[in-house]
């Protein structure tokens, strides 16, 4: 027999949205100075220990984002009818795409223009070049080939087109197919929740054989990816007995992850581009496992650590999308100060660092108050919300303790 629905405010979902764009902005910081990796602008202080954090991260922190706006679009889903949720998200997430590519990226062009020896004027002259949407010299930046780029907003057009095609699907997925297909995810428990979401993201490796492009057209492997989770967190979003086993299993999720992290590190030191296929194949098996299990430790901890009113979380919440529209340009902007100053290898980082949070800090103060801007950063209209935040509540529908993975829960 179910218990009654308990109504909760989810408290954990706020904190990890707010913890993983906190984590990729401090990853950003960090392709300043990791070497052997490409990024818009490098140090003179690269440092090779670095690539092996970097790696640690970089397999799920993206992946991570696109789960929880999913869990995110089930909550709002739940509430909008179709239309109304599709014109909120084009403008919560369309506008600041266009300012941000309006405005904020095109610095970052710049200084890799100069840096790349493509442009060696000043910034207004860079624009009216930049705007004009003339060829570039082949690498003057990245996105140079179509004139314009989106840079690091890449995430935004994503998750828009996301969340509008399964607006535009949701009564496929309120169908008797779609209905099955979640409750067979959500019925996942033990070793099928490990395991089983996992194969769609190696059978993507193993099948769409492309590079990553973030050019949202032609970028099928990423798609196939990022949509995956990003519907594994709409099945997930208010389930309260999957977010249990997802507790439960967080100490085995985390060790098998820390395992696999370390065959991982081994692999990438002997699988090369000469390797045999299936050695690749073993890579990328080694490689999203360790992705899937890495989230379903996320979640399971996140769950038991995080689901409580912090005093920064209102904050967090609701200044979440200027910060992330807005980083990677001062990161940039500063570094490029910082590298012609001789800082050494640990200042600079340091002062990077800091240079990054006082300056995004200091202009989401000033578009927080300002009421005509906040829109157009991803902030609702109004004044400052201060401590009242955004609120992520939702009604929990309470499963029994044991579901085998053949049931079918309500």
């Amino acid at each position: 027999m179910e218990t009654p629905a308990l109504a909760t405010r989810r408290h954990d979902i706020d904190a990890l949205r707010s913890l993983a764009f906190a984590l990729l902005i401090l990853y950003h910081v960090g392709m300043f100075f990791v070497a052997g990796w490409d990024w818009h602008l490098k140090s003179a202080h690269q440092a090779e220990w670095l690539q092996w954090p970097m790696m640690a991260v970089n397999r799920w922190r993206m992946p991570l984002l696109f789960l929880l706006s999913g869990v995110v679009v089930a909550f709002l889903l739940r509430h909008r009818s179709p239309a109304a949720f599709a014109w909120s998200r084009t403008l919560r997430l369309g506008l600041p795409l266009l300012v941000g590519m309006l405005v904020v990226v095109p610095p970052q062009t710049w200084l890799q223009a100069m840096s790349n020896g493509a442009f060696d004027g000043g910034y207004g002259a860079f624009l009216q070049a930049y705007f004009s949407f003339s060829p570039w010299p082949e690498g003057a930046f990245d996105g140079s080939h179509v004139g314009i780029t989106w840079n690091h907003l890449w995430y935004l057009p994503y998750l828009l087109c996301y969340s509008l095609l399964l607006a535009l699907l949701r009564p496929l997925f309120g169908g008797r197919t779609g209905q099955a297909l979640g409750r067979r995810f959500r019925a996942l428990r033990g070793w099928h929740l490990l395991v089983l979401p996992a194969i769609p993201l190696v059978l993507s490796a193993w099948v769409l054989t492309v590079p990553a492009t973030h050019d949202l057209v032609s970028d099928w492997e990423n798609h196939v990816r990022y949509f995956s989770v990003f519907l594994y967190g709409y099945w997930l979003a208010a389930d309260a007995g999957l977010w249990a086993e997802l507790k439960r299993l967080r100490w085995i999720a985390l060790a098998a992850a820390a395992m696999l992290l370390g065959l991982l590190c081994w692999l990438s030191l002997v699988v090369g581009g000469s390797s045999p296929d299936w050695q690749k194949a073993v890579y990328d098996l080694v490689t999203y496992g360790y992705q899937w299990l890495t989230l379903v430790a996320i979640l399971g901890w996140g769950h038991h650590l995080l689901n409580r009113p912090f005093r920064w979380l209102a904050y967090a919440n609701e200044t979440v999308y200027p910060w992330y529209v807005l980083h990677q340009t001062v990161i940039l902007l500063a570094g490029y100060a910082l590298s012609h100053l001789a800082l050494g290898p640990v200042l600079e980082p340091l002062l990077l660092l800091l240079a990054t949070v006082a300056g995004c800090g200091l202009l989401v103060e000033v578009i927080r108050r300002i009421s005509w801007l906040r829109p157009l950063f991803g902030l609702k209209p109004g004044r400052a919300e201060g401590s009242r935040g955004l609120r992520c509540t939702e009604r929990l529908r309470s499963q029994p303790r044991t579901v085998s993975a053949g049931s079918t829960p309500k």
